[in-house]
């Protein structure tokens, strides 16, 4: 299921719904703890989780290079909220009767050729988280992200 890219205010809202058949808990646990989240997003690691806390972006290209990213809004198994670039990243979690449903919402404040990269990542980063749920780990998947990415430009360039 595509993401749903709208217009907001000076910048754009990308927004991916994942209904989820697993605990509000165990899905947070996912996002937020390191031996989970880098088996579906491999460069992050929680530093401090709080708002105003930090997660470190590792380049993972053998330099060891990193940088800092600010947690800009957080609350205990429901939402995190961190810097993305030039914009942020959201991740809200609802109960549901079989399960909780994930809202992903990327604030992007300009289009650019970057931005279907950046989507289809997302896109495939949680098709990863979803693996990682049900007790199984995927290298990143490049086929299934080149066939995303094709579909992010063509939604791209309707707006």
């Amino acid at each position: 299921m595509l993401a749903v890219v709208e217009k907001k205010g000076d910048g754009y809202i990308a927004t991916y719904n994942r209904p989820l058949n697993h605990s509000v808990e165990k899905v947070w646990a996912t996002l937020t703890k390191n031996d989970k989240l880098q088996k579906w997003m491999s460069n992050l690691e929680v530093v401090d989780l709080r708002k105003g806390g930090t997660i470190k972006f590792n380049m993972n290209d053998g330099t060891g290079n990193s940088f800092d990213i600010s947690i800009l809004d957080f609350e205990e198994q429901s939402y995190l909220q961190y810097e993305w670039g030039e914009g942020w990243v959201q991740f809200d979690l609802s109960p549901k009767d079989d399960g909780c449903l994930l809202v992903l919402k990327e604030y992007i404040p300009c289009l650019s050729d970057h931005t279907p990269k950046d989507l289809s990542g997302w896109h495939v980063c949680l098709v990863m988280f979803s693996a990682v749920l049900e007790g199984q780990y995927m290298d990143f998947p490049r086929g299934e992200w080149e066939k995303w990415y094709e579909k992010y430009v063509k939604l791209l360039n309707q707006l």
